[in-house]
């Protein structure tokens, strides 16, 4: 691990980072959070506006070596604010406090090469800032928390586990019992605005959003993990899938040379099979097209690509589909991470 960080440092010339490197627009715009404040005992806090970060379309934006940088940046200016507030303060500060709110997660954020990427970012500054996170404070969690811990859990260190704490309702309460209310946004319960009174402190939280897709890099999509077909002129081809649990996410990602296709999602009733996710054509040649449905009841399920309007062109797909199960084994050990003050 010390030779992995020695090599990392000096790739990426770590020490002179802060005056050399200025991330892509792209990044500065749209990868959502940032530093705000400082808790209790003087420690910066960064606040992770999750559910406003659109992985996808920063991966389709961005080279990955550019957000290894950005991260490897917030790092350092972590570690140089711990320094100044260690100069201020008169005492050694040097570790993070971090609020990961989940405000407006959806069923979207299940993208598994967006969580990987994003959880690969956040290895950066375990393995290469090991001591540098004091806790994280989990606020908002959605219905589907379980199912993005499952995907995420493998990629998260028991270390890091022991500091994740996920609060209720009340989290406002638990917060500010580490944080002074002039240091925590009023968006989270706190008294801390913009100059321009702004609650969201938008001059210190990048706020991220959907990155337009005039952004986009050409090729810039990795499909190692995909597969691939092609449906005949004239005909479909069907995808079955099995799920035995209800409220089991099916999650899809397709993209088709040259020209369009018809796409939709169905279930198997009674020898029939019946619409859930009604096809359509769509343009995914020109832009990789992804979606996600809870399962509302147990069934096979069927995705159907669709070329029957088309007698002149066959159409080659290269997919991904996943099907996303809570797991039950899990439960015990998230329950572990709950703050039951605040539920």
């Amino acid at each position: 691990m010390f030779r992995e960080n020695v090599e990392l440092r000096d790739r990426f010339d770590v020490n002179n980072i802060l005056k050399y490197f200025t991330p892509p627009e792209v990044l500065q715009k749209y990868l959502a959070g940032g530093l705000c404040g400082h808790d209790k005992d003087g420690s910066p806090i960064r606040i992770e506006l999750f559910g406003r970060l659109d992985m996808k379309g920063l991966m389709y934006s961005a080279r990955k070596m550019d957000m290894e940088k950005t991260k490897i940046l917030q790092c350092e200016m972590i570690v140089e604010d711990c320094r100044k507030q260690s100069q201020k303060l008169g005492k050694k500060v040097d570790q993070l406090t971090v609020i990961f709110d989940m405000e407006g997660v959806s069923s979207k954020m299940l993208w598994k090469p967006g969580l990987q990427m994003y959880m690969h970012l956040v290895s950066i500054l375990e393995d290469n800032y090991p001591e540098l996170l004091k806790r994280m404070f989990v606020v908002n969690a959605p219905s589907i928390f379980p199912v993005l811990y499952k995907i995420c859990r493998p990629l998260i260190s028991e270390d890091m586990k022991l500091k994740i704490h996920v609060l209720g309702s009340n989290y406002t309460e638990t917060l500010l019992k580490y944080i002074d209310p002039e240091e925590l946004p009023v968006f989270l319960g706190g008294k801390m605005k913009d100059a321009d009174g702004n609650p969201k402190c938008e001059s210190l939280i990048c706020q991220g959003g959907v990155v337009p897709q005039s952004y986009y890099l050409k090729d810039n999509q990795d499909m190692s993990q995909f597969k691939e077909i092609v449906v005949p002129n004239g005909e479909k081809v069907n995808l079955f899938f099995k799920v035995d649990k209800i409220n089991t996410i099916l999650s899809w990602e397709f993209q088709t040379e040259d020209f369009d296709i018809g796409f939709g999602v169905l279930i198997q009733e009674d020898g029939k099979t019946v619409p859930v996710v009604e096809s359509e054509r769509v343009n995914s040649h020109m832009v990789p097209q992804d979606g996600t449905y809870t399962c509302k009841q147990t069934g096979t399920y069927v995705i159907c690509f669709d070329n029957s309007f088309s007698w002149a062109r066959d159409k080659k797909v290269k997919y991904n589909v996943d099907v996303m199960v809570d797991d039950d084994c899990l439960k015990s050990e998230i329950e572990t991470l709950i703050d039951e003050e605040t539920q």
